[in-house]
């Protein structure tokens, strides 16, 4: 039997910017950025509505029932045509089956939204399968990928701002792939642009070094150039910043294994921009990668895998702190 899906809360946005509303939302899933956008867009959307302000609630569920929920929906509003019931944390309601009755003949004298914190293992048992069967269930997904990518792309062309899609995958492996952290480093990169319309490369770099931060290719750009100083520095800086280790050992095998590959591409003279391609990373630093090598053997590239999956085995298994682990992968790595 095919596995349940719901919609994505992607496709409800439209409408609600709109000014349709459905009666009845219930929004699920992991991704916390777009449950959260979505409510402030139905709050604001919504607000030129209200003629009282007693006709929009906000509902923390672990506070009441299902019935009393449903019961309140169910009241007419003070002062308004409609009002706006949001109900938070909804994944703490105990028994949610008194939601399938009202989900089939819900009122047309309220908005009430449900936003659940996480998945939803079971969307054939109810009150999901009615939910969902009505056209009021919806997932927020966390976005991977080149969906990520297209988001942010987006993203940028409404602050009236043109970001290539090779430089959007740079900045999301800069900055990771969590939506918020992304959003405040493109408002960032934005402002200091100023008139400028195309976020560069040289663009995503400075914007960085202005705010005394490293990023993973501060890192890799170091260990190219077996400079142990600042090799350790930028490591510091980005674990004191929040990067996980996991995180950068990732990076770090993936910058590997690139390196591994230019012996071969340079002996078959592939353009620059396609060898970039191959090994995984932007032409703007693909020169550093061609120097890398000359410092990199194939014995030495051997070694440092062989380091890079005993980091990763401590993190995963062990109790060790992440800058013991980091600083005793870059030792390995450079020695």
């Amino acid at each position: 039997m095919a596995k349940s899906k719901a919609p994505s809360i992607l496709e409800v946005l439209p409408e609600i910017k709109k000014k349709k509303f459905r009666p009845l939302y219930y929004f699920f899933g992991e991704d916390t950025y777009n449950l959260n956008s979505v409510l402030n867009l139905l709050e604001t959307s919504f607000s030129p509505l209200l003629k009282s302000e007693f006709d929009k609630e906000i509902i923390y569920s672990e506070d009441k029932s299902i019935i009393d929920i449903l019961g309140h929906a169910s009241s007419f509003p003070f002062g308004s045509e409609k009002k706006l019931m949001i109900v938070r944390e909804a994944e703490k309601i105990k028994d949610k089956k008194p939601l399938k009755v009202y989900a089939s003949s819900p009122v047309d004298f309220t908005v009430l939204a449900f936003f659940h914190n996480g998945a939803i293992t079971n969307l054939n048992s109810e009150p999901f399968k009615t939910l969902g069967a009505s056209g009021f269930l919806f997932e927020a997904k966390e976005l991977k990928g080149k969906y990520l990518i297209s988001w942010l792309i987006n993203e940028a062309e409404e602050k009236g701002k043109t970001l290539p899609e090779e430089n959007a995958q740079i900045l999301v492996d800069i900055v990771g792939e969590n939506r918020s952290m992304l959003e405040v480093q493109l408002e960032k990169i934005c402002i200091f642009l100023n008139e400028k319309k195309e976020i560069s490369i040289e663009t995503i770099q400075q914007v960085s070094s202005e705010l005394k931060q490293f990023n993973i290719f501060d890192l890799q750009n170091a260990i190219g150039l077996k400079d142990k100083e600042r090799t350790f520095s930028v490591a510091k800086n980005l674990l004191d910043n929040g990067a996980e280790p996991t995180f950068i050992i990732s990076m770090l095998t993936r910058y590997f294994t690139g390196l591994a590959k230019i012996t071969e591409l340079r002996s078959k003279n592939i353009p620059d921009r396609e060898a970039a391609r191959i090994v995984g990373t932007h032409p703007y630093f693909y020169t550093n990668y061609v120097k890398a090598r000359t410092l990199y053997s194939d014995e030495k590239l051997v070694e440092v895998f062989r380091s890079l999956l005993k980091a990763d085995v401590s993190v995963k298994t062990t109790s060790s702190e992440d800058k013991t682990i980091i600083t005793l992968l870059i030792a390995e790595i450079l020695q």
